[in-house]
């Protein structure tokens, strides 16, 4: 069975203790596919160390290694040797961001040549990582560039609330001039081709939010819905996707919550995020719609504060590979 692989994300961060943890909780165990680490040894070696093991390593190839702590192994791909001794949790350096992404561009190749099954991301730090060079706000940018796409859809799912965003990481006062007819039914479109290939959902449900309080009141607080988001659903109706709106964010999420709607079209990060957030803190997963790729994440941050300690919380890191595994799983199906 091809693996799920883990990027380990900010070796200053909480992603290493996290795949750990997970390991020694045996909630690692809980996945049906292999689950193998991309990241770096040491980092690895180190986390093992908070929760009282001192870990050994194997060399298995080149750039493959056997971590075992106590009963318990993984499977490691190195793709970073980093000095752990210089390196101090919540202080990344250049060479821990440029290993942040060696880590998700190796991942990416691993599935992009079918030799996984999909990504599952642990945390970064963005000002490292563009300190080194790489010059994306995100692993969904990151993601994009790799696989030659112009569009993809960042989504944040829990069980009882799923969000899209249309536009992503971008000032507040750039998203209206962001926003346009074409962008917001690209949105509706990979959202509906993704929920049928990934989620097995044949004729998913979307809500589109409006921009405005209120979805303008008829173009009192202005015209984007009338001149830009309306239009936009009209065209992926005509396409016989099931869309609705522009819905008035205020009031939309109650219904969506309930099960009314199976994902919502969003305008901008918070109009989706805060509602999410509130429902799903702990255990929500950020997935990239549109790849040629299954990719999930943690929807959480490196957590600066809490690396180290060892009690950062799995339960988002658990939830990503169970989505992962089951869009891979829905992938496989609808191709064959």
């Amino acid at each position: 069975m091809q693996p799920l692989l883990i990027t380990m994300g900010d070796p200053t961060g909480i992603g290493p203790e996290l795949i750990i943890k997970a390991l020694l909780n045996q909630s690692l165990a809980q996945i049906a596919l292999p689950v193998e680490i991309v990241g770096d040894v040491g980092a690895l070696l180190r986390a093992g160390k908070i929760f009282g093991y001192e870990g050994k390593s194997e060399q298995l190839q080149d750039n493959l290694y056997s971590l075992s702590f106590g009963d318990k192994k993984l499977i490691v791909y190195t793709c970073s040797e980093l000095d752990i001794s210089s390196i101090h949790y919540g202080q990344p350096d250049i060479e821990c961001g440029k290993s942040m992404a060696d880590y998700v561009e190796f991942a990416i190749m691993r599935c992009l040549d079918k030799a996984a099954a999909g990504i599952v991301t642990c945390p970064i730090n963005k000002a490292a990582i563009n300190a080194a060079g790489y010059h994306f706000p995100g692993h969904t940018e990151l993601l994009a560039e790799r696989c030659g796409l112009e569009k993809v859809v960042m989504m944040l799912a829990g069980e009882r609330l799923k969000v899209c965003m249309v536009t992503t990481h971008l000032a507040y006062r750039d998203v209206p001039t962001k926003l346009n007819r074409e962008e917001i039914l690209q949105t509706i479109r990979i959202t509906a081709q993704a929920f049928r290939q990934q989620f097995g959902i044949q004729q998913p449900r979307l809500a589109v939010l409006a921009l405005n309080p209120h979805a303008s009141e008829n173009g009192l607080f202005g015209d984007e819905e009338q001149c830009i988001i309306t239009p936009a659903i009209e065209a992926a109706q005509a396409e016989g996707i099931i869309a609705d709106g522009p819905h008035s964010a205020d009031t939309l999420f109650h219904f969506a919550a309930k099960g009314a709607y199976d994902a919502v079209i969003c305008m901008y990060h918070d109009q989706g995020l805060i509602p999410l957030k509130l429902l799903h803190f702990d255990d929500a997963v950020n997935i990239t719609l549109g790849l040629p790729i299954v990719r999930t994440s943690v929807d959480h941050g490196t957590a600066y504060d809490l690396a180290g300690t060892g009690t950062a919380n799995t339960a988002s890191l658990v939830a990503a590979l169970k989505m992962a595994e089951q869009m891979a799983g829905n992938n496989n199906r609808a191709n064959t």
